[in-house]
């Protein structure tokens, strides 16, 4: 079976709710999710006197777990139009796996969060995407095929390059139906094309 990994940072539980439906796309699929969540770095006592969500139940990633899975899907907040230092603490421990090419020809996909409407969301997944093919993983984002990433009738997040949701700068916006439905088409997506390169004959033969 094609395993997922959705692995993400969230503060406030918008990522974390997005990544829920990232999951229900990939076992739609017919693939195996697992989701996981990068070490925090700030301080416990200051993360909770700035009122981050501590209490995420997705276990803790592993840097060296990464090349069991066919396929990751990365989930960021926004910060000045790039991902997290948390999420980005973690994928600079991974030069190990870049030395001995361990994550060459998997999956590698985007989704993100900002505050506003025109806070980052697609310069953060636009700025990541290197990282992903100096890893040699395969960039797929949210195709036009979700019909849902058109129209101006809403606020709404969501692009071709990755879903996304928008929290309102005091967090009080959840993830609307919308951008949840396009975490969980990229999720869908993302496991049927890491399918199909499975069964394929090896890219590196």
């Amino acid at each position: 079976m094609t395993r997922v990994l959705v692995l993400y940072h969230s503060t406030y539980g918008h990522i974390e709710a997005m990544a829920s439906a990232v999951a229900e796309g990939i076992e739609a699929a017919g693939a195996a999710a697992f989701i996981r969540r990068v070490p925090e770095t700030v301080p416990e006592d200051v993360a909770r006197q700035a009122g981050y969500k501590l209490d995420q139940p997705a276990p803790v990633a592993r840097v060296e777990e990464l090349p069991d899975y066919d396929a990751i899907i990365f989930g960021s907040g926004t910060r000045y139009g790039n991902v997290t230092s948390q999420l980005r603490a973690f994928i600079d421990q991974t030069g190990g796996l870049w030395a001995r090419g361990a994550l060459n020809g998997k999956v590698g996909s985007v989704f993100v969060s900002s505050a506003t409407q025109h806070g980052g969301q697609e310069s953060t997944v636009l700025s990541f995407i290197p990282t992903l093919m100096h890893l040699g993983l395969i960039v797929v984002g949210l195709p036009y095929a979700f019909q849902g990433q058109m129209g101006v009738n809403e606020v709404m997040g969501n692009s071709p390059y990755g879903a996304s949701t928008i929290t309102h700068s005091d967090g009080s916006r959840q993830p609307s139906e919308v951008e949840l439905a396009g975490a969980r088409f990229q999720g869908h997506y993302v496991a049927r094309v890491a399918t199909a390169l499975k069964s394929a004959p090896s890219l590196f033969a």
